[in-house]
């Protein structure tokens, strides 16, 4: 049986959103938006967020155009660092 690697199902380059879920306030939304720009430069109109309905979290989407696949276990890699991270989507 042939054995799919995770790189060869995504072709580069490609635009690819990144979601991370995660504390309410604006250190968490900075260190998202943080990890992502260590690796790739990202527009203020990329950048989305949305409160959960008590307002205790929050959901960020950021999205980018990948070149490679390097950058994208780079960028989730980064994003684990996040203090208040809950889940990567």
């Amino acid at each position: 049986m042939d054995e799919t690697k995770a790189q060869d199902l995504i072709e580069f380059p490609c635009h690819y959103q990144f979601k991370a879920v995660g504390d309410a306030g604006d250190e968490f939304k900075q260190g998202i938006i943080d990890s992502v720009n260590k690796y790739i430069a990202i527009s203020t109109n990329s950048v989305k967020s949305r409160p959960s309905g008590k307002g205790n979290y929050q959901s960020i989407s950021i999205l980018v155009t990948l070149y490679n696949y390097q950058q994208l276990t780079d960028i989730y890699a980064e994003m684990k660092k996040v203090p208040g991270l809950k889940m990567l989507l």
